[in-house]
């Protein structure tokens, strides 16, 4: 059931991390790293949608997504940082 759960929900939760890592690195600026990971976190875990029989074991879900979740936000936040070392080199 798990690996269901996980294969149905893991483009959402990339997705889900991508948003989290702009929304935290607007809300919280530069540096604060550590607090800007906990946020994006928090963001995936909240927005993550699960089918309404689900929604009981969501801490349960929430702890077993964790490493999925902090994969998603580490690949997205390195993305982000290639992005932005492309536009400066660019200019």
């Amino acid at each position: 059931m798990f690996k269901f759960i996980l294969k149905t929900h893991e483009s959402k939760i990339y997705e889900l991390a991508s948003q989290a890592v702009k929304e935290a690195e607007m809300f919280l600026g530069s540096k604060k790293g550590k607090e800007k990971k906990e946020m994006a976190i928090n963001f995936v875990l909240k927005y993550l949608p699960l089918p309404l029989w689900l929604k009981w074991l969501k801490p349960l879900i929430n702890n077993a997504l964790n490493k999925l979740i902090d994969k998603a936000i580490e690949e997205c936040v390195e993305k982000m940082n290639e992005a932005i070392e492309r536009l400066k080199e660019g200019t």
